[in-house]
């Protein structure tokens, strides 16, 4: 009797939690102003279409075909933050704020996908991916830790 490999699971769901990271900060860096965010937009961007890139082939593997839509939670969070953008003075913190759960959702959907059993080459690519949105998810909370002690600065010193 042969060993069967096992089937790749799951990663056309992280796809779309990617596809939409990658439309959320596309719109992120049309929104803002400030060069440096616009600057790391366009790193989030790359590395997740690297990701993408990389994962079209076990999704294709997965359905019998790739994997181009969005995930609709991440599509509820942009609506919303452009929502929000409609009442706030302080664009880039919205964006950052909502990115960075985005972010999470990345994780979580890597994390997922790594929970059940998958192809070697499939779960060692997904290894290496976890790393690089690891640090993403890394450089998205510090920027939005910065991002609320620069808004409750002004707070902070009126209350001195």
């Amino acid at each position: 009797m042969g060993h069967q490999a096992p089937d790749v699971k799951k990663i056309s769901a992280l796809i779309k939690v990617l596809n939409g990271g990658i439309e959320f900060y596309q719109e992120g860096v049309e929104k803002i102003k400030e060069a440096n965010l616009k600057a790391l937009f366009g790193q989030m961007i790359e590395e997740k279409q690297e990701a993408v890139a990389s994962l079209q082939g076990f999704a294709v593997a997965e359905q019998g075909h790739t994997e181009t839509q969005n995930d609709f939670g991440v599509e509820i969070r942009s609506m919303y933050t452009k929502l929000l953008g409609n009442f706030t003075s302080d664009m880039a913190h919205t964006y950052i704020e909502q990115l960075e759960e985005v972010e999470d959702k990345v994780l979580q959907s890597i994390d997922d996908a790594l929970e059940v059993k998958q192809p070697t080459r499939c779960a060692t690519e997904l290894r290496r991916i976890r790393t690089r949105m690891q640090q993403c998810h890394d450089q998205m909370k510090w920027f939005k830790t910065e991002s609320e002690k620069r808004r409750l600065s002004p707070a902070l010193s009126r209350t001195s």
